[in-house]
């Protein structure tokens, strides 16, 4: 069984608005394309965090950038600009019913879909920031996320 509490952390930290991201010398600075495939429908939301330590993913106040684009059947594409070279995780959900809100069922079972970059999963929770880290050492980063 799901954790209620693991994934209520993973429901606020990407409902709540994120701080703003700093500004860096351009030579710093790198755009990841968050790709986000596997959705059920073009209904609804796609909700997505970016994280950059270990130690707050995925906690809303550990968030360096989020926000939601509307879904699309075929996925969606977003690009994040201005984080600085690093190394990242990423947290998505398919907000389909538009409600904001990650939506779990009984024992905190989530009702809805979602994903974690490099596709990695967590036993009883989110995986962890290693097993999700996607590193940004170019100009432009791509990561695909498959909903599950």
């Amino acid at each position: 069984m799901v954790s209620q509490f693991a994934w209520l952390g993973l429901a606020l930290s990407l409902c709540l608005p994120s701080p703003p991201v700093a500004k860096e010398p351009p030579e710093r600075v790198s755009t990841l394309i968050i790709e986000v495939i596997g959705l059920r429908s073009g209904k609804g939301d796609v909700h997505y965090a970016v994280y950059d330590s270990p130690e707050n993913f995925p906690t809303r106040d550990g968030r360096v950038a989020s926000g939601n684009v509307p879904a699309k059947r075929d996925g969606v594409k977003i690009p994040v600009k201005g984080l600085k070279k690093g190394t990242y995780a990423v947290a998505v959900f398919h907000d389909e019913n538009r409600n904001d809100e990650f939506d779990q069922g009984l024992f905190g079972i989530p009702l809805e879909d979602y994903g974690f970059s490099n596709n990695a999963s967590g036993f009883l929770g989110p995986p962890s920031f290693k097993d999700a880290a996607v590193i940004l050492n170019k100009d432009m980063v791509r990561t695909v996320i498959r909903l599950d």
